[in-house]
């Protein structure tokens, strides 16, 4: 192959800081659904009965875009993200009771919250099966006694079960090629595409993570799950036909 490619195999412990810290992430995923995330806030806020002023980490904020639009429903949102590129563009943004810092959700933020959000599937990246249990110890030291934590992901075995092998993507002049399969107990997304005369080659890599997944770590982290959404209007959640895996816990 002709000209930068990015590795699979080079980035293998950490693909998620490479490729998120890339133009090109942003790129590929632009037309993500605002209005849907906005009424996802909104029934989730609603839900947890959260107040005017009541502080939320959104945990893997990207570049805040989440965070943003709580702050502007009246929370003290605190969002915080691995890419320190994505961070000092969302730092542009920040106003008192609006902040962005560069984290590792797999340890406690130094700070306690009314909630922690995790969102539109930001777990499961690791290569190491201890980071996953670690990221919810540390989402239950982040919050406040009668805080909750929500973790948005996918349902995994409905994901699976419509895998896509193949797809194109045209974004602007670029052409995303996606090659999607299963392997070794992870759904993997192959992104090949050229930009300037230079190929590219990234990977998303996330673990088939079911229900049963978190219950178990849940319970060795001494958590307990209160509620399990299946969609973003919280219907309940059925393994055959939910496109979501919301889980509510404290």
């Amino acid at each position: 192959m002709q000209g930068e490619t990015i590795s699979m195999e080079k980035e293998k412990d950490n693909w998620y800081a490479s490729w998120f810290n890339t133009p090109y992430y942003h790129l590929l995923y632009k037309d993500r659904g605002h209005r849907e995330a906005a009424l996802f806030m909104n029934t989730l806020t609603n839900y947890l009965n959260l107040q005017k002023n009541d502080t939320i980490l959104d945990l893997a904020c990207g570049k805040g875009r989440h965070s943003k639009y709580l702050y502007k429903q009246g929370y003290d949102v605190t969002g915080v993200d691995l890419s320190k590129e994505s961070i000092d563009y969302a730092k542009q943004y920040e106003k008192p009771r609006l902040h962005f810092d560069v984290h590792d959700m797999c340890l406690p933020y130094p700070q306690q919250f009314d909630a922690v959000f995790n969102l539109f599937t930001s777990f499961g990246y690791f290569e190491s099966e201890i980071d996953n249990f670690r990221t919810i110890q540390a989402i239950k030291a982040e919050l406040k006694p009668s805080g909750f934590g929500v973790i948005d992901f996918l349902n995994a075995e409905l994901a699976i079960k419509n895998l896509v092998s193949k797809e194109k993507k045209k974004v602007g002049d670029i052409v995303f090629n996606i090659d999607k399969y299963v392997d070794n107990g992870y759904i993997i997304k192959n992104i090949r595409f050229s930009d300037n005369g230079k190929d590219y080659f990234y990977t998303e890599r996330v673990k088939a993570l079911t229900l049963e997944n978190f219950e178990v770590y849940f319970k060795d982290a001494n958590v307990e799950l209160k509620h399990v959404f299946g969609n973003y209007q919280l219907n309940d959640f059925d393994r055959n036909t939910s496109e979501r895996l919301i889980l509510i816990f404290n």
